[in-house]
């Protein structure tokens, strides 16, 4: 009987552990809404402003909003145990459709407003998509 108890409050502690993280492991769905708006902004930035100031701004204003966002990462209490793989994808699939839009804004659709807004959408998709999925599994 004694054994009974003691391993149903060890039981309780574990679920009790388990519910503190994941609680505290939320910050990543904030995470990654972030990072998907702002691709809203940068990518459209990138293929309609041309020339040496628009590269400039860009490039600086993400770099603050990367390490903005890697500073809140590093800060957290709790990584749950998967979420470096998941990032990993997230960031792959995110750097495959950017470098695509990239090279098709550059070379086929230069200046156009419409694929600018179509590439920002689809750069914003990896990450949303995985922010979602991760709000409902929590």
């Amino acid at each position: 009987m004694r054994e009974q108890v003691d391993a149903a409050a060890a039981l309780n502690g574990i679920a009790r552990i388990e519910a503190t993280a994941r609680a505290r492991s939320r910050w990543y769905v904030g995470y990654l809404w972030l990072f998907a708006v702002w691709q809203l902004v940068l990518v459209p930035a990138v293929l309609l402003w041309h020339g040496p100031t628009g590269a400039l701004v860009s490039a600086l204003a993400n770099a603050l909003v990367v390490m903005g966002l890697s500073l809140f990462a590093t800060r957290q209490p709790v990584v749950p145990r998967g979420y470096g793989g998941l990032h990993l994808k997230v960031i792959g699939a995110w750097a495959a459709v950017y470098v695509l839009a990239l090279v098709l804004g550059f070379t086929i659709f230069v200046g156009s407003v419409a694929f600018a807004a179509a590439a920002a959408l689809a750069c914003a998709l990896p990450a949303s998509a995985a922010a979602w999925r991760e709000a409902r599994a929590a």
